[in-house]
């Protein structure tokens, strides 16, 4: 015969079912949860390294309501605060230019034409 032990009395655990879960998840989305933590390293009473973890787990209506919307304004994640950024260097670009070509021609004491360049 075989060394197969047939346990027939042990029933394997069951996890949380997918509803509980589902409910869990909702509602952690809809009234967010915060998690903080701190990780110091000393090296003999001399603080060498500090790091301050912090994570807001919610969904983007309940960020919005806590005053956090950083992914509307960062380039990296999204196309609009890319364009924006875009658009504003651009704005800074043409005004530094302006400013050293209105320099260059007061230097040269020649008259600024309509379109930006000497005469």
């Amino acid at each position: 015969m075989t060394d197969v032990d047939y346990r027939h009395s042990v029933s394997p655990a069951s996890g949380p079912s997918t509803a509980n879960l589902a409910d869990i998840l909702e509602r952690v989305l809809d009234k967010g949860i915060v998690i903080a933590g701190d990780i110091k390293i000393d090296l003999l009473d001399i603080e060498l390294l500090t790091i301050r973890l912090r994570l807001f787990v919610a969904s983007v209506d309940t960020a919005r309501k806590a005053g956090i919307d950083w992914w509307e304004t960062d380039p990296a994640l999204s196309s609009k605060a890319a364009r924006s950024e875009l658009r504003d260097e651009n704005r800074r670009l043409r005004e530094r230019l302006e400013a050293l070509e209105a320099d260059g021609d007061e230097a040269s004491g020649a008259p600024r034409t309509k379109s930006g360049a000497g005469a």
